[in-house]
């Protein structure tokens, strides 16, 4: 399996941003997507998954209203749009297979790409 992140930068507060995560080694459409963060000296959290089997999402409580998963199936790759970004926002972000991809849960993962930095200023 082999995910691949793109899409990160630099933005100020308020900005957005949009991540790609493309996948290959796997049968894409079996398979939920999404996405971890890490800011420095914290641990790695989940942030947003989309379901394989229903296209159902997940959201930690911090993004919730601000970003979006969505998926594009014919390209093998999931997007999540980052609107009115914040200073917390910062952190690698890293797209992974989710063990569980529910709305009320996301699970741990075996399986991260390689990451793409995301910095926010105030």
């Amino acid at each position: 399996v082999q995910l691949v992140e793109s899409g990160g930068g630099s933005v100020q507060a308020g900005g957005s941003l949009r991540l790609s995560c493309t996948a290959s080694g796997l049968t894409f459409e079996d398979y939920s997507i999404g996405w971890f963060r890490q800011a420095p000296g914290k641990e790695r959290e989940k942030v947003s998954c989309i379901s394989s089997s229903d296209g159902s999402t997940y959201y930690a409580d911090s993004v919730k209203g601000r970003f979006t998963i969505y998926n594009d199936n014919a390209k093998n790759t999931v997007y999540l749009q980052m609107n009115s970004l914040k200073p917390d926002d910062t952190a690698v972000y890293y797209c992974a297979v989710p063990s569980v991809c529910i709305p009320i849960a996301m699970g741990p993962t075996n399986y991260l790409g390689q990451g793409t930095q995301v910095t926010v200023s105030s």
